[in-house]
């Protein structure tokens, strides 16, 4: 099991990509989003992946995901990815999401980069996107405890 600290630990390697990637990626953002969005909602096990009603929810998230990536790129600090995507793990699953909504998302925007993005571009994010790959199990780890603390804690209220 990878703590939190190990975590971020494996954050800290990965490089804030150049400027012109980043600005790159930011104009082809909002095009990005919508396509994702596009080839998400053609799944036919969208919603067993997101739960009965959260479609619009999962668009909201691509739109997100798109801008947060953005700012990532140009701003890297690897306490803030990892602090937001637990706090996404933990809040889009409270909602009914499932774990493998993930993968599923992420690899349909490694494809989307890899056809849109410039050899170049696409080098330089793809390790962001790899890491959250390779890490979805630590993140639902750690928030499958964090959800639990909280069911836990709203029981010991309630009672």
């Amino acid at each position: 099991m990878m703590t939190k600290e190990e975590l971020l630990a494996t954050a800290r390697k990965l490089e804030q990509p150049p400027r012109e990637v980043a600005e790159e990626f930011g104009a082809k953002r909002e095009r990005l989003a919508a396509e994702g969005n596009r080839r998400m909602a053609a799944r036919p096990d969208l919603e067993r992946l997101v739960g009965s009603g959260n479609e619009a929810m999962a668009e909201d998230n691509n739109r997100n995901f798109a801008r947060f990536m953005e700012s990532i790129f140009c701003h890297y600090q690897p306490d803030v990815l990892l602090e937001t995507v637990l706090w996404v793990f933990r809040a889009y699953r409270s909602h009914g999401f499932q774990t493998t909504y993930w993968p599923a998302n992420i690899d349909t925007w490694v494809e989307m980069l890899r056809e849109e993005l410039s050899g170049e571009a696409f080098e330089a994010v793809y390790p962001f996107y790899d890491w959250l790959i390779v890490h979805i199990p630590w993140f639902v780890k750690l928030t499958d405890e964090q959800l639990g603390a909280q069911d836990a804690e709203h029981f010991q209220t309630e009672s």
